[in-house]
């Protein structure tokens, strides 16, 4: 944008709308703070809660978010959430894609293709495991310390038992399109992160050429620091 920001918006342009996109496991109510704390600076925020049954489904709801929105979208994804932003931000009416501690697909690729890949020496398989046919979850046993360890122990253990099994679909479909090659982008890594590697963050920012920003956290950041998360936001909404 160009001109002073007011709120993280720049005076004589259009208000920026802000669409919050879940990752798995987990549901919408992981943005909550952040929503607060965005929403206060004067922003219209909007938070998807869609299913992860499947990457097709996930994005027909995020799209539905897009069009209410009242002004061009920012739109932030968590985690898998980033495969979905990934796709959903072709919609002409997104100005830019926000990844936290998220995947960031190129078109032919899925969320299995980037995680089929060796660990590097100190890095830790995340304790994913099957559901049931057709699902995944996280070890309930190991999701505190791999998925939230610097959130509250009676936090991590609800999110445990609580979680959203993820479908196998949404897992293996191969993205169509990649927003973020005709998208500005930009990236917030967890650098304690023991779902996703900071490694493979990284990686898939640098390959996007989206800026990085980062954070000691863990996966949870969007929890466990929703200040820093919503100045990321602010910030990548500011410099669009």
């Amino acid at each position: 944008m160009n001109g002073s920001a007011t709120g993280g918006q720049a005076i004589g342009s259009p208000p920026l709308s802000i669409v919050l996109v879940h990752g798995a496991f987990v549901d919408a109510s992981g943005w909550q703070d952040v929503y607060t704390n965005l929403s206060a600076r004067g922003f219209e925020v909007l938070v998807t809660q869609h299913p992860t049954l499947s990457l097709d489904g996930d994005v027909a709801v995020v799209k539905q978010a897009i069009a209410a929105a009242s002004g061009p979208v920012l739109l932030v994804g968590h985690s898998y959430g980033g495969a979905i932003i990934t796709v959903a931000g072709t919609d002409p009416k997104v100005a830019a894609l926000a990844y936290v501690a998220a995947f960031v697909p190129d078109a032919g690729e899925s969320i299995g293709t980037l995680t089929a890949g060796p660990l590097e020496d100190g890095e830790v398989p995340a304790p994913v495991i099957p559901a049931s046919k057709g699902f995944l979850i996280v070890d309930p046993v190991g999701f505190p310390q791999a998925f939230a360890a610097d959130v509250e122990a009676r936090t991590t253990r609800f999110m445990a038992a609580a979680q959203l099994p993820w479908g196998l679909e949404a897992v293996g479909t191969p993205l169509a399109t990649a927003a973020w090659r005709s998208k500005p982008s930009t990236y917030l890594v967890a650098a304690a992160d023991q779902m996703i590697p900071p490694r493979a963050q990284r990686q898939m920012a640098q390959r996007a050429a989206a800026p990085i920003t980062e954070v000691t956290a863990s996966h949870a950041v969007m929890l466990s620091q929703p200040a820093k998360v919503a100045d990321f936001i602010a910030a990548a909404a500011a410099s669009v």
